[in-house]
């Protein structure tokens, strides 16, 4: 059966904040894929919104009728997109429980086990599907299922237990950042803490669109006024793709006009005077109070150490130093152990007792990162 295409000014805004999302997603996540975890969760929440997008807009033109093996591919996302961005506030502010991390993944992961049983159904089945979300008056097909869409019978609820999902993130979330504001003697509708207004900023944003969904889900029958909520996440989508552009380093470099140029688009939200104090207390954490040395060095405990967030410490290592902060600990640890291992106590040590002192539990790790630095092994470099 064919199902007329629907195209209106809507669904071309809808579709080109789909592709700016797309777009944006791939250039954060690629430019902070190693070192730089707030900015790789913001670029996996922006894909998450955008895939979700697609699948709105698929529904809404009435193109899900020629794809109907996409049918409610993205409806796992709704389950990993407020987790998301609770990750990247997180490790923005300190990050300190980056081990448990993913569990925020479990709810999609467990959400996405539950519509295997959905996506392997006859196409049939996802045709009439379609049809009764979109409360489009159509004749349905006749179905052939072997064995039940929703076997634990909770994709009926599946509205309601996102709005719940997205409810309990945003408390989660508002509770840290008014915990990190009040720890920092601001307000967090007055604070002159850059970091701290853009997670406010993005909070704010994230309450409307929860506001709009509970509105449309009371609303309209199913995903018939799903657009509404697809309308204003494009117009985020739009203002962030103008912020990246209006602070892209692009401006002051030669034009490079039907070229690809390599620039760090997105300029760093600190002032030099920020940076230069921040690498000032770096170095004093390294040299003066020896931080590397210590075997539980990290890079969120030398941000709480100089009262940073990890985020700018990451950015600052990177831009003003040119190392990760791994390789800056292995640097300042490699240079502490030449130094012992040329004094007559470091001639009688073992090497596995070097490694301890500067702040290595493993031997191995110990070896592989002083023959990387200083092209010999630890023992080499004692007998020379």
């Amino acid at each position: 059966m064919e199902i007329p295409i629907h195209i209106d000014f809507i669904a071309l805004v809808i579709l080109l904040g789909v592709f700016l999302g797309l777009f944006v997603s791939y250039f954060i996540i690629k430019k902070s894929l190693r070192n730089n975890l707030p900015n790789l969760f913001m670029g996996l929440f922006i894909l998450a919104i955008s895939l979700t997008m697609l699948e709105g807009w698929l529904n809404y033109t009435g193109y899900i009728f020629k794809f109907l093996w996409l049918s409610n591919f993205a409806e796992p996302l709704n389950f990993l997109m407020a987790g998301l961005l609770y990750l990247f506030i997180d490790s923005q502010l300190d990050g300190h429980g980056k081990k448990y991390y993913w569990v925020h993944f479990i709810p999609s992961l467990f959400w996405f086990g539950i519509c295997m049983f959905y996506f392997l159904q006859p196409d049939a089945v996802k045709f009439n599907d379609s049809l009764e979300v979109m409360d489009m008056d159509y004749p349905r097909l006749d179905e052939n299922q072997t064995f039940s869409d929703d076997p634990l019978g909770v994709r009926n609820y599946t509205n309601l237990l996102t709005g719940i999902y997205f409810v309990v993130y945003i408390i989660l979330g508002s509770r840290k950042l008014l915990l990190k504001t009040k720890s920092s003697g601001e307000s967090i509708f007055v604070t002159k803490n850059k970091t701290l207004k853009a997670i406010r900023n993005i909070s704010l944003h994230i309450i409307i669109v929860t506001i709009i969904f509970i509105l449309v889900k009371n609303t309209f029958h199913d995903d018939v006024g799903d657009h509404f909520i697809y309308l204003y996440v494009s117009f985020m989508i739009f203002m962030t793709a103008i912020q990246i552009m209006n602070q892209s380093t692009y401006y002051n470099e030669v034009s490079s006009f039907l070229e690809v140029p390599s620039l760090k688009y997105i300029k760093s939200s600190l002032e030099e005077s920020e940076k230069n104090t921040i690498l000032e207390n770096i170095l004093s954490q390294m040299e003066n109070e020896k931080y590397f040395k210590s075997s539980t060095a990290s890079l969120s405990g030398l941000a709480k150490a100089i009262h940073e967030t990890p985020h700018h410490v990451s950015q600052v290592i990177n831009e003003k130093i040119g190392k990760s902060f791994f390789e800056l600990l292995a640097t300042y640890r490699v240079k502490e152990a030449q130094a012992i291992l040329k004094t007559d106590l470091g001639k009688k040590l073992t090497i596995e007792e070097v490694a301890e002192r500067v702040g290595y539990n493993s031997k191995s790790a110990f070896n592989s990162a002083f023959k990387k630095i200083t092209s010999k092994t630890p023992s080499a470099f004692r007998n020379s």
